[in-house]
């Protein structure tokens, strides 16, 4: 299963009609297309007032007429864009399941992989079997270099504990790949969660305990076994959890940068022979590595000898068991569900079978679909007008960097060498991953599993000292998202990004513009957020600021954390302006360097009124539209306790009431508008 820890940001659609492309190939001469508006104007809710509440006024009625579905969490634009993809992918998977291809082509694997994972009797007849001899393996542990050994062996197949670690490309010698060791082994989202400080997170930890309970008593404990076993999980995870580094610490990448030697490594937790438990994860000719958090690892010197073996190996079978559940029968399904999915998230209904094999297929041959995807649905000639967006919105932040007044010429130097050295990948790789060698049949769903991410180890920990592979890809080309990567200064775009609300070949510009327009100048602006501004134009964490030009950057951002930790998200939750900074800069910086790029596209045209609207309203229209969205209560708290990406009507609103351009378009005044905040407190960076 390909994982990306990228940035990320998630966008949706919010036009059904636009996300369900005809291919059926034709050689009749098609009339010339005429420009669309591509806003449904039946979700403005005319009643608001654009200057008192954007987000009601722009997409107001489309959230009164969309609630969130029982099977879903959240609902909006990106649900619809979704869900209409999900209708293209299923045609895909059925056809290759049908068609029985030849034996390690894509069309084979994918097709029966989701005959295996839709096999729900065969699924539920194996039960538990599947992962007993791993179950076999921890009981069998006798020391504590067995038990850390006998993780790295799990991790191979998909269950980690205890630690993380993985290679990729060293964060100061861009060059080079290296081992980094990282926390882990909590079954809770984030550490806060084993601290509750409300009624509402003392529950969730209550049900948390329920929840391992239940899987311990579905692998065949008694009730009085199972409460013992679940102490013993959480004996674990309150200790992981207080040595854990909190999410914003793990923002800063000169933080969790701490290169050692393998030698010194054992130096600083001799309590694990490091070498013997490298060759056990099969990761060959280690001699450096970066430790994310040393002080979490180094717990380990006390931590294997002061809990008890038994209440390690019990730990480590919950996360086995935990970690595959969603792979196990029916039982271990609903179980994991009722958790991760209803007390944490707010969803009260699975989705139908066909769905979630869909999903698993997607999680775990997401690639080979992905080839498939877009013989059929990529049309080539979106991949040149993105490239122009691209070159006007790098035009602009060009000339934006060149006129700042709180940056010095040798710093803009630096800015302006690293912003020529963005690469771009756009709709999917040049270069496919052979998965040939994976054996997949249409007999086991979890086998199948367990050797995809065998295979996917492999290749990981198997790159260290090979050259870079710039052709790699951190997402399926049927992914709704994009990411700028700081390590290759990439900004990279899917297939499935390339369609409405983002982006529309039939639309005005200034839908474009306030759409993908909106995604490309907020990856543009993730090299220069608080995380993206300590790398250079070579993917190196190094320094080109000067001491005062960094003190401006900061002095800029820290009124951004203040604007955002003001924002109520549900009663007593708020969002954390530190945790979401860099998703907010970008935001900010993103949508101000679209409506320049959109200004200069208009240079020398019409301002043609659609109904009703000149191009500058329009354009915030089409930013509204990317982000309408509806949410459960469970997922809104749990987003802002987690997740470094505002809540939707905060990515809306948030940028847009420091913006002038925002006021003046629909003319707003500082006197009498919640949309506009004072002189004083306005936010400019880029």
């Amino acid at each position: 299963m390909k994982l990306s820890n990228k940035a990320l940001l998630g966008v949706g659609v919010s036009l059904l009609a636009y996300a369900c492309g005809n291919n059926d190939k034709s050689t009749t001469e098609e009339p010339k297309k005429e420009i669309v508006a591509a806003f449904d104007m039946a979700n403005i809710d005319s009643t608001f007032s654009p200057c008192e509440d954007f987000e009601q006024f722009a997409v107001g009625n489309w959230l009164k007429n969309n609630p969130v579905p029982d099977s879903e969490s959240r609902w909006g634009s990106f649900s619809v864009v979704h869900d209409a993809n999900e209708i293209k992918l299923r045609k895909i998977v059925e056809d290759a399941a049908s068609s029985k291809g030849e034996k390690g082509s894509a069309l084979q694997q994918v097709g029966d992989f989701y005959t295996s994972a839709l096999d729900s009797t065969k699924v539920n007849e194996l039960g538990i079997t599947p992962i007993q001899p791993m179950l076999d393996q921890i009981d069998a542990i006798s020391n504590a270099q067995e038990l850390v050994e006998t993780m790295a062996e799990t991790r191979k197949y998909g269950s980690g504990s205890l630690f993380g670690y993985y290679v990729y490309i060293d964060s100061k010698k861009s060059d080079e790949y290296i081992t980094y060791l990282s926390q882990g082994g909590l079954g809770l989202p984030d550490k806060s969660f084993y601290t509750p400080s409300d009624e509402r997170g003392e529950n969730i930890l209550a049900e948390y305990k329920k929840h391992v309970k239940a899987l311990f008593v579905l692998k065949g404990e008694s009730e009085e076994e199972a409460t013992k076993s679940a102490e013993m999980v959480l004996t674990v995870e309150n200790l992981l959890a207080e040595k854990s580094m909190d999410r914003v610490e793990r923002r800063d990448p000169e933080k969790t940068y701490n290169k050692m030697t393998v030698e010194e490594l054992q130096a600083l937790v001799p309590a694990i022979n490091w070498e013997s438990f490298f060759r056990k994860a099969e990761i060959e000719n280690i001699k450096e590595v970066v430790v994310g958090q040393p002080e979490f690892i180094k717990m380990y010197n006390s931590a294997l000898t002061e809990i008890p073996l038994d209440t390690w190996k019990t730990y480590m079978k919950f996360h086995l068991i935990n970690d595959f559940a969603d792979d196990l029968s029916i039982e271990f399904e609903k179980q994991v569900f009722s958790f991760y999915s209803t007390i944490l998230r707010g969803t009260s209904e699975m989705k139908p079978r066909w769905k979630r094999a869909l999903s698993k297929s997607n999680g775990n041959v997401g690639e080979q679909i992905g080839k498939l995807f877009v013989e059929k649905h990529f049309p080539e000639e979106s991949k040149q007008k993105v490239l122009d967006l691209i070159g006007n919105i790098n035009k602009v932040f060009k000339e934006r960097v060149q006129k700042l007044d709180w940056m010095s010429d040798s710093t803009k130097t630096k800015a302006l060498e690293k912003l020529s050295k963005f690469t771009y990948k756009i709709g999917y790789p040049d270069k496919w991953e052979d998965y040939s060698s994976v054996n997949i049949d249409a007999s086991s769903l979890l086998q199948n599993v367990m050797n995809l991410n065998y295979f996917e180890y492999k290749k990981n920990v198997g790159r260290l000292g090979k050259p870079i592979d710039k052709q790699e890809w951190g997402m399926t080309p049927q992914t709704i998202n994009a990411y700028y990567n700081p390590t290759m200064n990439e900004i990279v775009f899917p297939a499935a990004i390339l369609q409405p609300p983002f982006f529309n070949p039939d639309a005005d510009d200034a839908i474009n513009y306030g759409g993908i327009g909106g995604v490309i100048g907020h990856e543009f602006s993730h090299g220069f957020d608080d995380q993206g501004c300590k790398f250079d134009g070579d993917g190196n964490l190094k320094n080109w600021w000067s001491d005062v030009d960094l003190a401006n950057f900061k002095e800029r951002t820290n009124k951004l954390v203040n604007q955002f930790n003001g924002y109520e998200v549900v009663e007593g939750n708020f969002v954390n302006g530190e945790l979401t900074l860099g998703e907010n800069i970008a935001d900010i910086a993103g949508i101000t360097l679209a409506y320049y790029a959109l200004e200069k596209a208009m240079e020398g045209k019409e301002d043609k009124m659609i109904d009703g609207y000149n191009y500058q309203q329009r354009f915030f229209l089409g930013w509204a539209q990317v982000w309408h969205t509806n949410a459960k209560e469970e997922f809104l708290v749990n987003q802002v306790k987690t997740d470094p990406h505002s809540p939707t009507r905060f990515r809306t609103i948030g940028p847009l009431v420091n913006m002038s351009e925002f006021s003046d378009a629909f003319g707003c005044t500082g006197t009498d508008s919640k949309m506009v905040a004072p002189d004083s407190l306005r936010v400019k960076i880029w």
